[in-house]
Formats: structure tokens, sequence, C-alpha cells
């Protein structure tokens, strides 16, 4: 039963087409469309297509943009659109969140991604879940698969931009990281850099003494290989982290019926 996955993130809708929603399945074919060129899916990358028989998502950038989606898929195909809510648990997470469907879909999708991942590697181990993006979230899991809490902060992009936005006499820089950066383009991706890496090895800090072992560390997201390089901490980039999420929910979900 062949199975389309769909991300949406603050900037651009990835997609995945699976032959079944079996967990580890290959894509038949993959893409990837900027928000605001969404309209074109079905007289473009999605044309050529065979029809889904599934289809699960997750989205963050809001209805209005999940109904655009819906609208493209409807133009082509019969096949109803289910979009993931992050709740109490599923999939072997339980989720800590005080208000546990206020979870970004995102978040919740890539965590469970994670520990299945986790879990084939090897025992249960405690786990730390970065996405890098527009934001970067940086997520705690104890070795059970509770969600313990995270962080939000802003991505390289925004940080860099607020700062020509309110210094004067700064621009955006297209410069290198470097430990000591001697020339404002480096010294401001230096540091844009290195903040997002401190928060993430942080919560691996907070983790190791929470959970009292060395977590499993995944990292994923548009800008993750930018970052992997710059980490004192050992992540494995995972480019398709949250298509692992999307196979794992549904594959239970096909299963709990």
């Amino acid at each position: 039963m062949s199975f389309l996955a769909v991300d949406v993130g603050n900037t651009r809708l990835k997609w995945a087409l699976y032959p079944s929603a079996a967990v580890g399945a290959e894509p038949i074919a993959t893409g990837a469309e900027f928000l605001e060129n969404i309209d074109k899916l079905a007289d473009g990358e999605w044309a050529g297509l065979p029809a889904p028989e599934r289809m699960l998502g997750c989205c963050v950038a809001g209805d209005a943009v999940k109904r655009r989606v819906e609208e493209q898929m409807e133009e082509l195909w019969v096949v109803p659109a289910h979009w993931v809510v992050a709740s109490a648990a599923e999939a072997g997470v339980i989720n800590g969140y005080d208000h546990p469907t206020r979870l970004g879909a995102d978040r919740w999708v890539a965590m469970i991604g994670a520990r299945h991942r986790m879990l084939a590697q090897g025992p249960e181990r405690p786990m730390v879940v970065v996405m890098v993006g527009t934001a970067v979230t940086v997520e705690a899991i104890d070795a059970w698969g509770r969600f313990l809490g995270g962080f939000i902060l802003p991505g390289h992009g925004i940080m860099l931009r607020a700062l020509e936005s309110g210094t004067a006499g700064l621009h955006v820089p297209t410069g290198e990281v470097r430990e000591f950066p001697t020339n404002t383009s480096d010294a401001l991706t230096s540091g844009g850099t290195f903040a997002i890496s401190g928060a993430i090895e942080r919560m691996v800090q907070h983790v190791r003494r929470r959970c009292g072992t060395e977590p499993a560390c995944y990292m994923t997201g548009g800008a993750g290989w930018k970052m992997a390089p710059h980490m004192s901490v050992q992540f494995d980039l995972v480019e398709s982290l949250i298509f692992d999420g999307l196979l794992v929910i549904a594959s239970a979900r096909a299963a709990a019926v």
C-alpha cells in the first residue's frame, strides 16, 4: 500500500513516496518545494507520481498551508490527508510536555523516529534530538522513551538578521566558522554557530546528569550539515529523521487497527 509522507516546515515542504508504510522502507521518489510554490505541486513534481493509497504528514506552518497541500492532493488523487498532532504517547514515546497537544508536530515525529533508530542500533539509551532549520529545537528523552523537555532557539539566519536590523553597520555575512575570527563576517558566522552548539551541548550535559549515562545524539534539519562539524559531541546526522518518524507512526497505527 503506497504511502506519501509530507513534512511541512517553516520554509519548505519536503515529501517522500514509499512503496508501503513499512518501517525502514526506501522511498520511490522524494522532493522539496518552498512554501510559496506549494500550489505548483499538482502540475509539477507530483504530476507523474503513482497515486498513493495512504498519506501522513506533519506541519508547523499552520492550517492554511495544510489546506493548500490538501488541495494539491485532491487535484490528483482520491486519498485522505492525515496530519500528526502530538498526543500523550505514541509509538513508544511518552509526551512530558505540560500540554501535550501543544508540542510541535515536527518535534514529536522526530523524537519518535530517533527512538526507533536508537533501538535498532542497540539497547535503550537516553537521547538528545536536534533539528536545525529556521528555528533550532533540542529535545531530551530518557532511556524509557519519556520526553523530558526541550529548548527552542532561533536558527542561524534569524540570529544574523536580528543583528543586521538592530545594529548599525552590520550586514548578514558570508563568513567562515573560525575559533578566533579576525573579521566581522567570520565573527558573525562563528558567533551564531557557537551559540547554537553551546545550547545543544548544554542539553547533552543535562541529560548526562539526569540519566547517569551518555545519550545517543541525533541531528536533522536543512542546516544540520552546517552544524554537525562544529559540535564537540558526536551527533549522527540523519536527514530523513522526520520521514522515519512518519513511517513508524503510520506502521504502528496500521497495526493497531
